[in-house]
């Protein structure tokens, strides 16, 4: 969507991604290079009858999670002293994804370091080249592995290449035995790469030759190409792909095609108001959302064409969504807020206490979990929590069918870690009299320097941990 990251939900404990080549930063920067697309997790909403127990069970879950773990991505005496200049500096964390008790942090900078939660140790770097520079992190549960897009120094930074290492082989500390991917097409500028594990696809875009590929995540090998000049964007949801092409002054031609075989499904015209533009077109199952700028928000059944319609007064062009495919509900982001909305254009919840950290929406700090009921957020901290500072945040665990907020984590409910040296330095040293508190040796970092600035988090279902990484490109674990 225009103006913001476009957001679905994936079935399955890991998540989507749209990477999209971009042309080198001026002065050889790494700053411009991150541009993905986010897809959070997706799976059913459960209709267990023990669902109110669910919910106080989740507050149980979360109700003693504390600062446990301190991880770093920068060590430039343990990474080599040949990689580029900017891949040597502390740079704030953009990822984090986990898998069999591994933990990835990938750095702004380009840098991804693997730690083992069963040792608490890092376990390598996942660059495997000295000039190269990792964009983004996809795991791939269909073979348990991990795909790391990349760009590198030698290629003028022009082009994505893909690669895909077993996790058994990073957990013993051999990044360099995967395989690379797709190596037969042209991924520069603006051309792009979309894992999607909702139907288990890859969505290639060659802007060289003007040709989209959709690839089987499972083997990789290529199903179908779509040639078209005329396609602008292409939008998908479990089992169809929606096909947007250049709109007249009047109208906008769109088909509908099956994920499988590129079938055509439908294809039609959806009518605009003149001279207008287009903030979104979405596709959600059979739903159409279409919202142009200062018009009503659109909602079209394409199996009968029925329209609805909802008042611009009440719903306002939002930053991003999320879709929640299984209970026909989708959430949006403006100004710090989120809303769950129905397809009737009805307004389901609003979050109480929920106001989140970050004004853009970086769903980087948002997670939902594989059951669709919590989403946990990087959140405004409480005006009223005296022990709360002004660049410290909270992590707050909401409800998602009732807005209610379920658990927080926050400076007030964390045992106490502050240095007694005062000190405010994040790397002082081993000389403050703080770290002669128990298990603690190798954290650094104060509760409260943990929770300012988040600019990534992570949830593990299986282990009940939360990750959450800064701009100093530490990691931290939190868990009961």
């Amino acid at each position: 969507m225009e103006g913001g990251r476009r957001i679905s939900v994936s079935p399955r404990p890991c998540r989507g991604r749209r990477v999209l080549a971009k042309k080198r930063a001026r002065g050889g920067g790494v700053d411009g290079l991150v541009n993905s697309v986010k897809k959070l997790q997706r799976r059913e909403i459960s209709s267990r009858r023990d669902r109110a127990f669910g919910m106080s069970d989740a507050q149980e879950r979360f109700r003693n999670i504390r600062l446990q773990e301190e991880y770093d991505t920068h060590d430039p005496k343990g990474y080599c002293s040949m990689v580029l200049p900017f891949l040597r500096k502390r740079s704030k964390i953009i990822e984090i994804v986990a898998a069999h008790d591994t933990v990835f942090a990938l750095a702004q900078s380009g840098v991804c370091a693997a730690f083992s939660r069963e040792t608490n140790r890092r376990i390598c770097f996942l660059n495997v080249s000295p000039d190269e520079v990792i964009r983004s992190l996809f795991y791939n549960k269909n073979n348990d592995s991990l795909i790391t897009v990349s760009v590198y120094a030698s290629d003028n930074f022009s082009s994505l290449k893909c690669r895909s290492t077993r996790i058994e082989y990073i957990r013993r500390g051999k990044p360099d035995s995967g395989f690379a991917l797709f190596e037969s097409e042209s991924l520069k500028w603006p051309g792009f790469v979309e894992f999607d594990d909702v139907n288990g696809k890859v969505l290639t875009y060659s802007a060289q030759d003007s040709i989209y590929k959709v690839f089987d995540l499972k083997n990789y090998t290529m199903l179908y190409s779509i040639s078209d000049k005329h396609v602008q964007e292409i939008k998908i949801s479990p089992g169809i792909m929606l096909l947007i092409f250049t709109k007249g002054s009047s109208h906008v031609p769109l088909k509908i095609l099956s994920i499988e075989d590129g079938t055509v499904l439908k294809s039609f015209n959806h009518l605009l108001h003149r001279n207008k533009k287009v903030d979104f077109i979405e596709q959600f199952n059979e739903k159409l959302l279409v919202k142009q700028e200062n018009e009503n928000l659109q909602i079209l059944d394409v199996r009968n064409f029925e329209l609805t319609e909802v008042s611009r007064t009440e719903f306002m062009t939002p930053s991003a969504f999320i879709f929640l495919y299984e209970n026909q509900l989708f959430l949006t982001f403006r100004n710090r807020t989120v809303a769950v909305w129905n397809f009737r254009g009805e307004l389901v919840t609003s979050f109480e206490d929920h106001l989140l950290w970050h004004p853009d929406c970086n769903t980087n700090n948002i997670y939902i979990t594989s059951d669709q009921d919590l989403i946990i957020s990087y959140c405004k901290a409480d005006s009223d929590d005296p022990l709360s500072e002004g660049t410290a945040g909270s992590i707050n665990i909401s409800n998602i069918l009732t807005g209610k907020c379920l658990a927080k984590i926050r400076t007030s409910n964390n045992f106490p870690m502050e240095k007694e040296c005062g000190c405010r330095d994040h790397f002082c040293g081993s000389s403050c009299a703080w770290k002669k508190q128990t298990h603690a040796s190798r954290i650094r970092s104060t509760v409260a320097e943990a929770l300012e600035d988040i600019t990534a988090l992570f949830y593990d279902e299986e282990r009940n941990e939360i990750y959450t990484g800064n701009r100093h490109g530490l990691v931290h674990v939190w868990s009961n």
